[in-house]
């Protein structure tokens, strides 16, 4: 089979430091992802945060800030491929369409439709106000025009069935030539981590494209890493999108998720692709 391609998504949006091991600064994130490196991964999906005492929680869409990031994982990961987040709630983009044209990323997450997001607590109240992440498609054409201008590759992030279908209508009305479909399962409101999924969602894919499973939850998204290797999926974890390892111990950081995920390609008799060997699979045949 084809060899993984393994991202480490190395922070996450909100997640506090404070309470989990989450790396905030250039330094702590340059340290993270050489230990993602080192056991695999050779993309890696950064959240930029605030750097000023007690903020690191929050988001940043500062591009000195995201420049200070990028530069320092590189150095510590020689050849590493960077994905860069986008997501922002309301219509001012602005702030992450900066950070594209500051950092003209290899790779760069592209929100592909609107979700209710929400959370219920075990009483039934909501965990949080509820909210609507909205990417209408103005907005989606707005990142993909952009990374167009940047010579960046979309990767579709894709919460329910119905935004994996509307990649296909972007394709045909020429907002975009180049589909990567990031299926997120797991957000209690969108598509449920279920292995049946991968096994049905690539039929509504455009032909012959490239998809990856982004699993958030704790040990029981393991069974459905595999199943997605098994399939020929690209594969993804790190603190962003959970905080155990399949025999439901915290893990210590980015580098003790990678290396589970890469024992579950290797028991699908996957081998790991290198940044070299992941840059020729995801871009050789690109038309952008």
């Amino acid at each position: 089979m084809e060899k993984a391609i393994l991202t480490c998504a190395l922070t996450g949006v909100l997640t506090d430091p404070k309470q989990h091991p989450v790396p905030v600064t250039p330094e702590e994130c340059a340290d993270s992802a050489r230990e993602a490196y080192d056991a695999g991964a050779s993309i890696i999906h950064i959240h930029y945060r605030r750097q000023e005492p007690g903020k690191g929680h929050l988001p940043s869409w500062d591009p000195a800030i995201a420049t200070a990031i990028v530069e320092a994982i590189r150095s510590a990961c020689p050849g590493v491929i960077i994905n860069s987040t986008t997501g922002v709630v309301g219509p001012d983009c602005s702030g992450p369409l900066g950070v594209l044209r500051a950092l003209k990323p290899e790779i760069a997450a592209c929100n592909a439709g609107t979700l209710n997001y929400l959370k219920l607590r075990a009483n039934g109240e909501w965990a949080w106000p509820p909210m609507v992440f909205d990417n209408p498609p103005s907005k989606v054409k707005a990142f993909l025009d952009v990374m167009r201008e940047t010579g960046t590759l979309p990767e579709m992030e894709c919460f329910d069935i119905g935004i994996v279908r509307s990649v296909e209508m972007y394709q045909a009305n020429g907002m975009l030539s180049d589909a990567r479909y990031n299926l997120v399962m797991g957000v209690a409101s969108g598509m449920p981590v279920d292995a049946r999924l991968l096994e049905i969602l690539p039929t509504y894919m455009a032909p012959g494209a490239r998809w990856q499973a982004t699993l958030i939850g704790r040990e029981e998204i393991w069974p459905v890493h595999q199943r997605a290797a098994q399939l020929g999926g690209m594969l993804r974890t790190g603190l962003e999108d959970t905080f155990y390892l399949p025999d439901g111990a915290r893990a210590s950081g980015n580098g003790a998720l990678i290396e589970a995920l890469a024992a579950r390609a290797r028991r699908a008799g996957r081998e790991i692709a290198s940044p070299t060997e992941a840059r020729e699979l995801l871009f050789s045949a690109r038309a952008l």
